[in-house]
């Protein structure tokens, strides 16, 4: 395990000196961040955002005031975009193994606290592994949001990373985080090559297998963001994964209790006020759950207490009750495993 971790700080702190060095896309953000947080970046010191390895956006909506947590900060690119959002009432902690990405992160502390306008800094960055996030003496239930930016892959023992992230989380908050998963379990040859796992391929986890380990974890109902194809654009690279596929990922997993395996029927709905800063018209849960402002939405009863029991309630009317269940959400793909058939064919029964 040792030699894992000395393997990801030489390739994060030594062989690569920016982007440009990766040897593939997978540690590229894929898709353009919106314009407010394209207007945070441009704040951002030039050091911070080149030596920033992420493969997505892991700043969901609705951050002022939050105790905020980043697995794996690196050079601090999405613990100081946090910084700006939560406010001078919030906190960022940023949370990374190799020495030469905190030196860069907290050599800006200033800058960004002058940048801001803020009276004192509200960020801060500890060395440590997050694969030993249960050594670091951060205090349980503490964390309203814990993100997280192509980082997990890397590490060794993903089902703790993601047990201790629930264990950190406050009751009602979040786990927002982007990373590389694959179509197929990686082999072990190919998790030992040092230049595919620092480039977050071979580490990634076989898309079902996180799934798996999140509910795990406490996180009963993992919510898709958004999902991109990975091209790799080496070709030594793709000879070596070959029929491997790769995909960029963005998932929310809720801290809820009572939410359920399945997507369940209550007869509930929702409706959206519109005042989520920068949703203005429109509100997303997930990727196919979009709720304009003012329109009545059914909604299964996980989606229904991930709205109610979270920072997003008061932007939301609530309506039904959990007093009737009417069975399986079709709404949310779900379907009875049998059906219904002639009653010709109906077994007598006993």
């Amino acid at each position: 395990m040792e030699v894992k971790h000395q393997e990801v700080k030489d390739y994060y702190g030594k062989q690569l000196q920016s982007s440009e060095d990766l040897k593939s896309n997978a540690c590229c953000p894929i898709a353009a961040p919106p314009k407010y947080i394209q207007e945070i970046l441009d704040l951002i010191h030039d050091e911070v955002k080149d030596k920033y390895y992420g493969c997505g956006l892991t700043i969901p909506n609705e951050l002022k005031g939050l105790k905020v947590l980043d697995l794996g900060s690196g050079s601090g690119r999405d613990c100081f975009i946090a910084s700006k959002l939560v406010g001078q009432e919030g906190s960022v902690v940023g949370i990374d193994m190799t020495e030469e990405q905190l030196a860069v992160a907290n050599k800006h502390i200033d800058f960004h606290t002058e940048k801001f306008g803020y009276k004192y800094a509200n960020v801060k960055f500890i060395k440590g592994n997050i694969d030993s996030l249960s050594e670091l003496g951060l205090e349980e239930g503490s964390f309203d949001l814990i993100i997280s930016n192509c980082v997990i892959n890397l590490a060794l023992n993903k089902q703790k990373v993601l047990s201790d992230a629930f264990r950190l989380l406050k009751t009602g908050g979040e786990m927002y985080f982007s990373d590389v998963y694959a179509d197929r379990r990686v082999s072990k040859e190919l998790q030992n090559d040092p230049v595919l796992w620092g480039e977050c391929l071979s580490g990634a986890l076989y898309w079902n297998d996180f799934l798996n380990f999140a509910k795990h974890a406490g996180f009963t109902d993992p919510r898709i963001i958004e999902s991109h194809p990975i091209g790799i654009e080496n070709q030594e690279l793709e000879n070596k994964i070959g029929e491997h596929k790769f995909f960029s990922v963005t998932y929310r997993l809720f801290k809820i209790d009572g939410l359920e395996s399945d997507c369940e029927d209550y007869g509930q709905a929702v409706s959206y006020k519109g005042s989520i800063e920068n949703c203005a018209s429109a509100f997303n849960l997930d990727n196919h759950h979009n709720f304009p402002k003012g329109k009545m939405i059914t909604v299964c009863g996980n989606s229904f207490k991930m709205l109610e029991d979270t920072r997003f309630a008061k932007h939301f009317n609530f309506y039904g009750s959990w007093d009737t269940h009417y069975g399986i959400f079709e709404g949310c793909g779900g379907d009875m495993p049998f059906k219904e058939g002639s009653n010709d064919d109906a077994i007598p029964c006993c």
